[in-house]
């Protein structure tokens, strides 16, 4: 789904529901939701190259259910830069691909105000291998481009900036990523501040949600991941995350069990219910040793920016494959630190234990790919095909147009259209690219 294939695509053998929920069609958006009112929940997809078709089946079901999108709630991730720095699931090149960006930013301008159209994400060029001033400045960055293509398609600042949402990692160094997070939010203040000036103050503030590090967590002594976890939620919520994702302890082995899944949640709850934190806007506010670390990482992170923009900007600068080289020497770095003993990782290269740790994960039932793939082939022909081959059309005659994507697209889900269907289209039309390495 990522891809923007189908389930019985033959590149999608093996992979169907093995890291998330295959969505193929109106019908899975509908299975997805039974029994959930789609008017009273906060919904967020990490989906990036097909976001205008999952947002689309989103709306389509929405409105079966008889909840105009307005009352619509939820979050698409929507940042295709990340894809092409560092995690890799991009379908079109460069340009489509901010076009299908802001036509759907622009969509839900006018049909769904209550929606956060873009989630800018640090979190995947961070786990790759940059460093917190690096997060900064890479997701800064991305996030001017994105204003700057939305103020140029004809939106103004005021009328998506209070609905974009950024999205960073948390790793080990507990005070530098503390710092980290004050120090996104003061930047992004002023960076909007002074090339934009929004009327609205929620323009230019900085709204997040973290997730614990999966990188940082080990095969070796899972257990110890548990507390890695622990610390790392601990320094988000002193960072003033608005919203947290912890990491099960057994990631690095597998997929999570109940009992990970579980303990990941409790370690929130005993933060929000134990550690008094919360009763403090900014509890360590004031400490030198913050406000100057602070200070500092803005500093780095503020050059980055100037320098990518010197480039041409961020767009210019993923052609050319630049942030991809920057996270690959610091990665590189990082290894060899780890690797001559420099930096230490308890239960890798301090504190080994000499007996494997054994562990029993989940285990996926393998004909669940198959009951998936005849139920699409079974929906496909009893669909009426004349219906779904006019909806395409009438996509592919948008894209040459230049129109806004998002109404053909819901139109095509709402007759049976499938993902791969929909993003076939589109690949026709706008091909496809290869990012840069950077190596």
């Amino acid at each position: 789904t990522q891809l923007g294939l189908d389930s019985d695509d033959e590149l999608s053998s093996g992979e169907v529901g093995k890291v998330g929920v295959p969505i193929d069609s109106i019908h899975d958006m509908r299975e997805l939701f039974a029994e959930i009112d789609m008017s009273s929940i906060s919904t967020s997809m990490t989906i990036n190259a097909p976001a205008t078709t999952l947002l689309a089946l989103y709306a389509a079901v929405a409105e079966e259910r008889g909840v105009p999108s307005k009352h619509l709630s939820g979050t698409v991730q929507n940042d295709i830069l990340k894809e092409y720095i560092s995690r890799g699931l991009y379908i079109f090149p460069p340009e489509p691909s901010m076009r299908l960006t802001t036509d759907l930013m622009s969509w839900c301008k006018v049909n769904a105000p209550r929606w956060n159209t873009i989630s800018i994400s640090g979190y995947h060029m961070r786990e790759a291998g940059c460093t917190a001033s690096q997060e900064i400045a890479l997701t800064l960055a991305n996030a001017l481009l994105y204003s700057s293509k939305a103020i140029e398609s004809g939106m103004k600042i005021d009328d998506f900036a209070p609905r974009i949402s950024f999205f960073f990692a948390c790793h080990n160094n507990f005070i530098e990523e503390v710092c980290k997070f004050r120090a996104a939010r003061q930047l992004w203040y002023e960076l909007v501040q002074d090339r934009f000036s929004p009327v609205n103050p929620k323009s230019s503030q900085l709204r997040f949600h973290t997730q614990t590090s999966g990188v940082t967590l080990t095969a070796q002594q899972p257990m110890n991941n548990a507390i890695r976890v622990a610390y790392q939620a601990l320094s988000a919520v002193f960072g003033g995350t608005q919203s947290l994702h912890t990491n099960s302890f057994d990631e690095a082995l597998g997929l999570p069990t109940e009992e990970s899944v579980k303990l990941a949640l409790r370690t929130q709850q005993i933060i929000a219910e134990e550690s008094g934190i919360i009763d403090h806007v900014d509890p360590l506010g004031g400490s030198e040793v913050i406000e100057s670390l602070t200070d500092e990482l803005i500093l780095q992170a503020r050059k980055i920016i100037d320098d990518i923009e010197k480039m041409g900007g961020a767009l210019e600068c993923v052609k050319a494959g630049i942030q991809q080289k920057m996270i690959h020497e610091s990665a590189w770095s990082h290894l060899n630190r780890v690797e001559d003993g420099r930096e230490q990782v308890v239960g890798v290269n301090s504190h080994v234990d000499e007996e494997p740790y054994s562990f029993e994960g989940m285990v996926l039932d393998s004909s669940a790919e198959k009951s998936k793939i005849s139920k699409l082939q079974e929906m496909k022909e009893n669909r009426d095909d004349y219906a779904v081959s006019e909806a395409l059309n009438a996509i592919r005659e948008t894209c040459v147009s230049g129109a806004n994507l998002m109404q053909p697209i819901i139109s095509a889900m709402k007759v049976e259209a499938t993902v791969g269907e929909v993003n076939t289209v589109l690949r026709e039309q706008f091909g496809t690219w290869v990012s840069p390495s950077g190596v």
